[in-house]
C-alpha cells in the first residue's frame, strides 16, 4: 500500500517534529510547513490526502487557511487548538475541519485520530456501487461522493458526507450523537458530543430549503437525529 500524504503546518519545531516521527512510525508520509502564507502557496498546486494544522500560525492564520481549503479542496483537516479556547474549536468545525486534537496532546492519539479520519473515507469510497440515491430533489452518488440539491452541486466535507451518507443509508433510523460519533469519529469517548451539532448544522444549510425548518435531516428531541426521505 502507497504512504498517505500528510501535510503538518506547524511553527512549534518540537511539536512538529513529534508529530511527524509518530506519524512515519504509522506508516505515513508526513511533510512540515511552518508558516501558513507558506502552506497556502503548497496546497494550491499539490494535493495531500490529509492536513493537520494549528490555529495560531504566523503568515496566515489556521481558520482562514481552513476556510480557503473547504472552498477548493476535500482534503480531511485537523485542527490543533490550545485549550480552552473552544471558539477556535467551534469556529474550525463550521468552516468544515473533519476533526480536532487540543493542546498538550497524545501523539499517539493524534495518529489515531488520522487513520479513523482516512479510514472512514476509503471505507465509504469503497462500499457497493450502487446508482445514486435521490431523495426528491436531493441526490447522493456514494461512488463519487457527490451532492446535488435542487440541481447544484454542493460541496460537502470527508466528515459531512460521511454523517450524511450513513443517516441516508438507515431512513428514519434515529441515531443518538454519541452513536454518530463512534460511527463517524470512532472517538466517541474523546470528542465533544456539539461537534455532531455543528456538523447537523452545516449539512442543514447546504442540503435544506429552509434550514429552520428541514425537510431530511430531522431532530429527534431529546434522542437524536434521523433522516426522513
Amino acid at each position: 500500500m502507497s504512504e498517505q500524504s500528510i501535510l503538518i503546518i506547524e511553527d512549534e519545531p518540537n511539536v512538529a517534529e513529534i508529530v511527524s516521527l509518530y506519524l512515519k512510525r504509522a506508516g505515513f508520509q508526513p511533510s512540515v510547513i511552518s508558516n501558513g502564507q507558506q502552506a497556502y502557496e503548497t496546497l494550491k498546486i499539490s494535493q495531500q490526502d490529509l492536513v493537520i494544522m494549528d490555529v495560531m500560525l504566523p503568515g496566515m492564520d489556521g481558520l482562514t487557511l481552513t476556510r480557503w481549503l473547504r472552498q477548493n479542496r476535500t482534503t480531511p483537516i485537523i485542527l490543533m487548538t490550545a485549550r480552552g479556547e473552544e471558539v477556535d474549536r467551534i469556529s474550525g468545525l463550521e468552516m468544515g475541519a473533519d476533526d480536532y486534537v487540543v493542546k498538550p496532546f497524545s501523539p499517539q492519539e493524534l495518529v489515531s485520530r488520522v487513520k479513523a479520519v482516512l479510514r472512514r473515507t476509503n471505507r465509504v469510497e469503497s462500499e457497493s456501487a450502487q446508482n445514486p440515491m435521490q431523495f426528491g430533489d436531493l441526490v447522493i452518488n456514494s461512488q463519487t461522493r457527490l451532492v446535488v440539491s435542487r440541481g447544484e452541486e454542493i460541496a460537502l466535507t470527508a466528515r459531512e458526507f460521511d454523517l450524511l451518507y450513513l443517516l441516508v443509508r438507515h431512513p428514519r433510523q434515529v441515531f443518538t450523537r454519541d452513536q454518530l460519533l463512534e460511527r463517524i469519529w470512532g472517538l466517541a469517548d474523546y470528542i465533544d458530543p456539539g461537534t455532531v451539532t455543528v456538523h447537523i448544522r452545516r449539512l442543514r444549510e447546504k442540503i435544506e430549503l429552509s434550514p429552520s425548518e428541514p425537510v431530511h435531516l430531522q431532530t429527534v428531541w431529546g434522542v437524536g437525529y434521523k433522516f426522513e426521505p
